[in-house]
């Protein structure tokens, strides 16, 4: 299994969590065709992979109006029909709906949304651990 992780960072926490993301599923035995913003995705690389995940940190109101920062954004990547896609977002206080938010406009590209986890910042190792062994746990068996 290959899987690609694109993200959208601010402070780093959300480029830190595709870091631990990626390493976590390196562990399960999966290969990372690239880790990289989705402002500057890897073409070759989201082509290659048969997982995509997408991941923002949550941008908006502390108890109301979040979002995925740069959701717009999304709409602009290559289409991925045909793909396994997960989402994540990073958030300190509240998530919301960003990661419903995220999924949509991810599923909107065409790809197949099987999961997603809102990453605590200040438990960003033990959930990006556990947002990839769902991950693994969720990737339907003919794919494994």
């Amino acid at each position: 299994m290959k899987a690609v992780v694109l993200y959208k960072s601010l402070t780093g926490t959300t480029r830190k969590a595709a870091e631990l993301i990626a390493g976590n599923l390196q562990q399960e035995g999966w290969g990372i065709t690239a880790v990289c913003p989705w402002s500057h995705p890897e073409m070759a690389a989201i082509q290659d992979a048969d997982v995509v995940i997408i991941g923002s940190w949550v941008d908006g109101m502390f108890a109301f109006g979040q979002k995925p920062f740069g959701i717009g954004a999304i709409r602009h990547l290559p289409a991925i029909n045909g793909k396994l896609a997960a989402t994540y977002c990073t958030f300190a206080v509240n998530p919301g709906r960003t990661l419903d938010k995220l999924g949509a406009a991810v599923g909107g590209l065409g790809a197949e949304v099987v999961g997603g986890l809102a990453l605590q910042r200040f438990k960003l190792a033990a959930h990006s651990e556990e947002f990839a062994a769902r991950l693994v746990a969720n990737v339907p068996l003919p794919l494994r």
